[in-house]
């Protein structure tokens, strides 16, 4: 194991964590990018050059994560246990691609319009994803204070109830407002996707906590 007695003495690989904070950077892009995008759509305007950069940032994400993978292939000792690294930075490329999936679905379904609330929920995943990126930033400290990346980890927790909250308001609204049901469909799906990416960023803290309860 990693955390055993022996390695603890044994010096370890940092390259890991500019690489997880590059992976980080790269969904703060996607991120941004996605309300920009939304709010491209909100002003009745094409949003296919948005999705194009997104996809973009996805690929970037992609490129990353299986750079890492290849690492931790070759490195014998890592900072944390190597599932750890594995687990985690597999989790953020999970969000890169729930923004992509979004952004995907408001380019390709061009629904007539899109709720005000998918503005809201672009700002939660801003603000997670924020959060995310301070704590991969503070993992090189781990040890010495956790306290920071414990915080993050709660906020992202409050934050993922906000976005739950948000889109059960959302499909009570539209169920009772829409009347055409291929739009329902539409803008059903593409709420859930943008809500689906709240849970991933959530997923990102219980795996940090983890980290925490093992290293620190």
């Amino acid at each position: 194991m990693n955390n055993s007695f022996f390695n603890r003495f044994m010096p370890q690989e940092p390259k890991f964590f500019p690489m997880l904070n590059s992976l980080a950077a790269v969904i703060g892009k996607a991120s941004g990018l996605l309300k920009e995008c939304i709010d491209k759509k909100l002003n009745e305007e094409d949003v296919e050059s948005f999705y194009k950069l997104i996809k973009e940032e996805e690929r970037n994400g992609d490129r990353i994560t299986t750079d890492i993978f290849n690492q931790l292939s070759l490195t014998f000792i890592t900072p944390f246990d190597r599932e750890d690294i594995h687990d985690l930075a597999n989790s953020l490329d999970d969000i890169i691609d729930a923004i992509n999936s979004a952004a995907k679905r408001i380019w390709l379904y061009n629904p007539k319009g899109l709720p005000n609330e998918s503005k809201d929920l672009a700002n939660i995943i801003e603000k997670g994803v924020a959060r995310i990126q301070d704590s991969i930033n503070e993992l090189h400290n781990l040890k010495k204070d956790p306290k920071h990346i414990s915080q993050c980890c709660d906020a992202l927790h409050d934050l993922e109830n906000d976005a739950d909250d948000l889109y059960a308001q959302f499909i009570k609204r539209i169920f009772s407002e829409e009347g055409n049901a291929v739009e329902l469909i539409k803008v059903k799906d593409i709420m859930h996707e943008l809500e689906k990416t709240t849970d991933c960023a959530e997923h990102v803290a219980k795996i940090l906590k983890t980290i925490i309860v093992k290293n620190a």
